[in-house]
């Protein structure tokens, strides 16, 4: 469960490391997010290495994807997820990947929505 404040991971290649949950999409008063879910974040700390060539900056916000949750997630086929971090993908405005390349596995549900791309960018499926 994602909410108002969490810290998340990126494991995208858009130059961030860290963000912070500001607002989750998609509904009057949602209060939590899951896998799958649309959130708007804002970055708290990017990767040391490439300080001048990163996308995204500090400060700066974004819409995330959310990729991987601590809490378990059932599915009605009866299977059920879970991760050992929260995790996001930094997205523009118009929902386009910001980095080229994702950083471990996603879940494999992500196939069967509109974010095909985040499956295939990925090194991996969890099912």
């Amino acid at each position: 469960m994602i909410q108002v404040g969490t810290y998340l991971n990126v494991i995208d290649n858009s130059g961030a490391r860290e963000a912070s949950c500001i607002k989750v999409l998609s509904g009057y008063r949602r209060r939590y997010a899951f896998i799958g879910d649309l959130i708007v974040v804002s970055v708290k700390s990017i990767r040391s290495k490439r300080k001048v060539s990163s996308k995204a900056k500090k400060g700066e916000i974004f819409r995330a994807l959310v990729v991987k949750t601590k809490t378990r997630k059932t599915f009605f086929s009866g299977d059920s997820i879970s991760f050992l971090q929260n995790s996001i993908v930094l997205l523009t405005k118009q929902n386009k990947l910001i980095g080229t390349r994702i950083f471990g596995s996603v879940p494999k549900n992500l196939r069967y929505t509109k974010f095909l791309r985040v499956a295939s960018l990925s090194s991996g499926l969890v099912s």
